[in-house]
């Protein structure tokens, strides 16, 4: 079962005490600073849970697998997420 951004609201309100509105709230605006830092190229690192990284891939060739003609795949920006440490560690035992 996958932890949506309601869980992630609901839980706050529930184990920190804040209201249905300013957990919301909270959780909004979190959101948004992580993705406004990482569109602007910056790298967003939470200590005991990971580290979210902006990398550029080249153009590259590809094939059409209906069709099986080449073609070329544009370069984009991506994100990747690596765990921390303590997490893996955390997560094997």
């Amino acid at each position: 079962m996958s932890l949506t951004k309601a869980d992630l609201i609901t839980n706050l309100n529930e184990q920190a005490g804040l209201s249905r509105k300013d957990s919301a709230s909270a959780v909004e605006a979190t959101f948004d600073i992580i993705k406004a830092e990482l569109e602007s190229g910056n790298d967003v690192k939470i200590s005991g849970l990971g580290k979210w990284t902006v990398k550029a891939k080249k153009e590259r060739n590809g094939r059409n697998p209906q069709t099986g003609k080449s073609m070329a795949i544009a370069a984009r920006k991506v994100v990747t997420f690596k765990t921390s440490g303590v997490l893996k560690e955390e997560m094997n035992n």
